[in-house]
């Protein structure tokens, strides 16, 4: 006889037998991708011969590290770009983002952001906020930006803004703490097409939880320049830390001299003994990327059914691996954190309470019981506390844990009366 593991509420778990038969052929056109997406990657493996000799790791300098370098190639080739800056030694998504900018831009330099104000943890390392702390305004980068159109690339507005002084257009593609919908591969075409068309500009993207969602990477659409974090989509929840950059050779050689040093760049940097992980991890991306989306559109389907907003929909197309959830009150926001986390399987214990986290303007409430802290390919949800009160959801490494989990945090909200 099978044991009942849960408690859930009947109408949870009716509703959640009716949100597994809205999305199966939503399910179906995941699994398209993500096979496309394990042959892309399984194709760069076997033409770079990887094998079991470079998951050996060195110390000191590194010189002369095998894996290090088959794996800038593999990752290189995965991504359509011509060279790559794959390391465990970035320490997280906004680091790589920033050793990509401060290697490319120079004094006098101007970037200019094409997606509106970019994700808040950016905001000090590009100058926005404050000044004296070594940003990029500090040593004379101007930034200018162009803001959304209904929540669209403003095409016409960016063409105008492409003077002489413009050295770099930066993508944001996920929507950071914003409403926004996510920005697909297509959409980004559009910008780098309408850019090239008018200027000599670098196209950078900040391409974090947008991995393996769709069947091609900003590289291939035109962009020059993209970064990521390895303990989001591209690390497949197996990389302990780590960053990638990729895109130009040019470009890729600079950001290794601002990693490292000038004159050295790739040449250094000991792999103690992570290459194997960042090898497997990047294997299993694909797979692991699926089982987020699915658990993110089984989310969306059974919110939605309990009155809440969510943005992509069940049925729109997803873009990055981000589920927003418009939970209206602080109080349902701070229930539905703490619900999530009981289905944790790290930390199921522990209770979220909103706090004054680093690089953020507003308190901050977050729920994430990981086997590697901070992952975000790992089931999560965060959210400042702040009108609209939403919940940002992302992760899920094996989609029938994350089910159970997403159920009981809407189970938290029945249970306390708020909804």
């Amino acid at each position: 006889m099978k044991k009942t593991f849960f408690e859930i509420d009947e109408r949870i778990q009716k509703a959640a037998d009716l949100a597994m038969e809205k999305v199966a052929d939503k399910f179906k056109e995941l699994e398209e991708i993500s096979e496309y997406n394990q042959q892309k990657v399984l194709s760069a493996f076997i033409k770079n011969q990887v094998s079991e000799t470079m998951f050996t790791g060195t110390t000191g300098y590194g010189y002369g590290d095998r894996g290090r370098e088959v794996l800038d190639s593999v990752f290189a080739d995965i991504v359509g770009a011509e060279d790559a800056l794959v390391r465990h030694n970035f320490t997280c998504g906004t680091h790589t983002l920033a050793v990509a900018l401060f290697g490319v831009l120079r004094m006098g330099d101007t970037m200019l952001c094409v997606t509106g104000t970019p994700y808040d943890t950016i905001h000090s390392v590009i100058g926005i906020n404050g000044k004296g702390d070594g940003s990029l305004a500090d040593f004379g980068v101007k930034y200018k930006q162009v803001d959304l159109k209904n929540q669209k690339p403003d095409i016409p507005a960016i063409i105008d803004a492409l003077d002489e002084s413009i050295t770099m257009v930066y993508i944001q593609r996920s929507r950071g703490y914003d409403m926004r919908p996510s920005l697909s591969c297509e959409e980004i075409k559009e910008i780098v097409d309408a850019v090239k068309a008018h200027s000599d500009a670098i196209v950078m993207v900040d391409n974090c939880y947008g991995e393996f969602v769709q069947e091609f990477e900003p590289i291939e659409m035109g962009a020059d320049l993209i970064a990521g974090s390895l303990i989001k989509n591209a690390g497949g929840g197996i990389a302990k830390t780590g960053g990638y950059i990729a895109g130009r050779a040019d470009l890729v050689e600079k950001c290794s001299y601002r990693l490292t040093t000038p004159g050295i760049g790739k040449e250094v940097g000991a792999t103690l003994d992570q290459n194997r992980d960042l090898f497997l991890g990047i294997f299993s991306a694909p797979r692991v990327v699926t089982e987020a989306l699915k658990a993110m559109v089984f989310a969306a389907a059974l919110l939605e059914q309990f009155g809440f907003e969510t943005t992509p929909s069940s049925e729109d197309k997803r873009c990055d691996i981000v589920q927003t959830v418009k939970l209206n009150t602080a109080d349902n926001l701070v229930a539905f954190c703490q619900g999530l986390q009981k289905g944790t399987p790290i930390d199921s214990f522990v209770l979220p309470e909103p706090w004054d986290m680093p690089g953020y303007d507003d308190p901050v409430i977050m729920s994430s019981g990981a086997f590697t802290s901070g992952s975000t390919i790992e089931l999560s949800a965060d959210g400042p506390l702040r009108p609209p009160y939403a919940a940002w959801m992302q992760g899920g490494i094996s989609f029938y844990s994350a089910k159970m989990s997403i159920m009981l945090a809407v189970n938290e909200l029945i249970k306390k009366g708020l909804i």
